[in-house]
């Protein structure tokens, strides 16, 4: 599993053209999930990710997570976050999960989520999205 964290002071997602997920101050997260990938991987990341201590307190150190300072998560799908480009220049996705067990695992990972941050959402699974975002800092995060 990967995940790119951005601190963000706004985010949102479209799709054809609608807004589908909205968020203020928090993480925009793209999540990636691999063919090896589980339910222990998703709580493991989760759990690193909500408890970073990325957002800067009063002295200004990050020393504040996002439960902290009342987040907000918008969670995106990005299968291309599997992408082998060492052949050629047209990468392939064999590394990436299949799309059924991926998108279980994406809504797995999600509801985890919502037990302890009260606004998280989303894109739609598979869309063609179009992802905004004012990234804060910029400030970037990388977990696996």
């Amino acid at each position: 599993m990967k995940i790119v964290i951005q601190r963000v002071e706004h985010a949102d997602v479209k799709v054809d053209g609608r807004v589908c997920g909205e968020i203020g101050k928090g993480y925009l997260v793209l999540l990636g999930i691999g063919q090896e990938d589980t339910e222990a991987q998703c709580e493991r990341l989760y759990t690193k990710m909500i408890n970073l201590r990325i957002f800067s307190d009063e002295n200004g150190k990050t020393n504040l997570s996002l439960k902290d300072v009342g987040g907000e998560l918008l969670i995106i799908s990005q299968f291309t976050l599997y992408a082998d480009c060492r052949k050629g220049n047209r990468p392939n996705f064999l590394m990436a999960k299949a799309p059924d067990e991926a998108e279980r695992l994406y809504g797995y990972f999600t509801e985890l989520c919502r037990r302890e941050i009260p606004v998280v959402q989303t894109g739609i699974f598979g869309a063609d999205m179009k992802v905004s975002l004012v990234n804060d800092g910029p400030f970037t995060i990388v977990l696996e």
